[in-house]
């Protein structure tokens, strides 16, 4: 087992910053076991470092479960893989399409892992598609005294109910079954159109296809449509990515025209309006996955469905009446209902809206300005993603948090994986 220490770790957007005694790199699950018994706590686990929120920092350890990765087992009839935990998506999307498996859906950033991934519900698009943790059959994990459990969702449906979301609380994943489906083609299509066609016909945009999403830009009067569907055809040329130029040419308006808004909105709507259709077919992954090279922090909030066209028409008035310094993109996607007791989709359709922030910038005052709106909405935050909430809150936003607490104690009797940030959100010693 590889240990460093000390050793200061940081997650992507870098504004969350931890000064562990040790990062443990165990190489089996005899090693993890011995880390979680004897480490200094408390014990937490890294990902990829893509969550905007505290969930890794630790001034005891952290856990790098890189070495359990890969496919380790694959069912061509029943379309089901075993995964390491620490797989990144990125890696696992090839792995599978070799095999004849595709993921049912995906989001727009692959360099999560799949622990990390399922530990924030991290979610793709699609009315009738799940979030990551609905392909859940078996999960095998250590627990917070380092014993090795295996639960399946044959015989134990409501336990991976329990854990299927666990935000690294309820034990340290080590691999995980997925029902997925035959590797498959998708036509992506991407138009522009202007925002209120987009918030008139919202319900339309996002359940008109297998999955949409759709980027509204601030200060131009103008949202980009994309929409997947399942076909046959044979791969298309893929058209060059433009998104990380697009920023920047944001970017550079906002700053140029700080004192000119209308200029802005002109300048931005008409290069908006030219931009030609985009119409391609691509592996499932290809037409999925977007580089996100651009560093921002992110808040997004998960709606009941009928409620995001009101949200969303509040957000970008507050946006460009009083937060002319924000030029990244709204992202709105849908997510189908599930029956997972932390999920933020937990028995309702829902409709995610996403602000983003400039990581070199403070966006503490346009959060604070956000939120409230996400909240008047009975919004459920995305556990990755920037939020103020605490216990309380996810008390009452969750029908069956008081259940998952208790089955994450029994795991966890003695809180190893319990940071003073998990002890804030999900009210341990409270």
């Amino acid at each position: 087992m590889t240990q460093i220490a000390p050793s200061t770790w940081s997650n992507w957007a870098g504004n969350v910053r931890a000064m562990p005694r040790q990062i443990a790199r165990p190489a089996d699950e005899a090693e993890l076991g011995d880390v979680i018994r004897m480490a200094p706590g408390p014990v937490r686990i890294i990902g990829s470092g893509h969550s905007f929120t505290p969930l890794v920092a630790s001034e005891g350890t952290i856990l790098d479960l890189a070495a359990f990765s890969g496919l380790k087992a694959h069912d061509a009839t029943r379309m089901t893989a075993t995964i390491g935990a620490g797989t990144a998506l990125g890696t696992l999307t090839q792995l599978l399409h070799a095999a004849g498996q595709g993921l049912p859906n995906m989001g727009d950033i692959d360099r999560q892992t799949i622990g990390g991934a399922l530990g924030t519900a991290t979610h793709g698009s699609g009315i009738g598609l799940g979030a990551y943790h609905t392909q859940l059959l078996n999960v095998r994990l250590a627990d917070g005294r380092g014993q090795i459990r295996t639960i399946s969702a044959e015989t134990e449906p409501e336990m991976i109910r329990a854990i299927g979301v666990n935000l690294g609380a309820f034990g340290a994943m080590t691999e995980v079954t997925f029902q997925n489906m035959p590797s498959y083609r998708l036509r992506r299509r991407r138009r522009a159109l202007p925002v209120g066609d987009a918030l008139t016909n919202f319900d339309s945009l996002l359940k008109g296809h297998r999955s949409a999403e759709f980027f509204v830009i601030p200060f131009s009067g103008h949202a980009l449509h994309l929409s997947y569907d399942i076909v046959d055809d044979p791969v298309s040329t893929h058209p060059p990515e433009q998104d990380e130029d697009g920023l920047k040419t944001l970017k550079m308006l906002r700053n140029a025209l700080k004192f000119l808004p209308w200029l802005r909105r002109k300048l931005i709507g008409s290069a908006i309006a030219r931009l030609a259709p985009e119409d391609f077919v691509d592996i499932w992954f290809g037409a999925y996955v977007s580089e996100r090279r651009t560093r921002f922090n992110e808040m997004e909030y998960h709606l009941p469905f009928e409620a995001g066209a009101r949200a969303l028409r509040e957000i970008l008035t507050l946006m460009e009446k009083q937060f002319p310094e924000v030029y990244f993109p709204l992202e709105i996607r849908s997510v189908a209902a599930d029956e997972t007791w932390l999920s933020p989709f937990y028995r309702r359709e829902t409709c995610s809206i996403a602000v983003h922030h400039d990581a070199a910038e403070d966006s503490t005052a346009f959060f604070r300005a956000v939120e409230p709106i996400f909240r008047k909405y009975e919004g459920r935050p995305h556990w990755g993603k920037m939020h103020s909430l605490t216990a309380r809150d996810f008390a009452a936003l969750y029908p069956r948090f008081t259940e998952a607490m208790e089955v994450r104690r029994d795991i966890d009797p003695e809180n190893r994986f319990i940071s003073p940030y998990l002890a804030k959100i999900l009210g341990v010693g409270a």
